[in-house]
């Protein structure tokens, strides 16, 4: 069961929120994604991370799965003569 996530109300100097804003757009993340992203990172960075921390949840599209491997198309042959047959006989009129 995950937990529930804190909300807080973060006064930014509008330089600042934009510059965020900008650089979350090119990392394809939110705002609020990237704040935290940057958050955790300097608490890693500087051993005050905790270790009961949980991991960042993954949003947007989940992973594509890969599809089965498709059969090799179907010899083009009549029924009853081999491929090799099929392709040096003329076609019955």
């Amino acid at each position: 069961m995950a937990t529930e996530r804190k909300s807080i109300l973060l006064r930014l100097d509008p330089a600042v929120h934009d510059a965020l804003a900008r650089w979350a757009g090119d990392e394809l993340r939110s705002t609020n994604a990237q704040i935290e992203f940057l958050l955790r990172r300097a608490l890693a960075e500087a051993g005050r991370l905790p270790g009961n921390a949980g991991r960042i949840p993954r949003r947007g599209r989940p992973p594509k799965k890969q599809a089965p491997p498709k059969d090799p198309p179907a010899e083009d042959t009549q029924p009853g003569k081999s491929p090799e047959a099929s392709a040096a006989d003329p076609p019955d009129d």
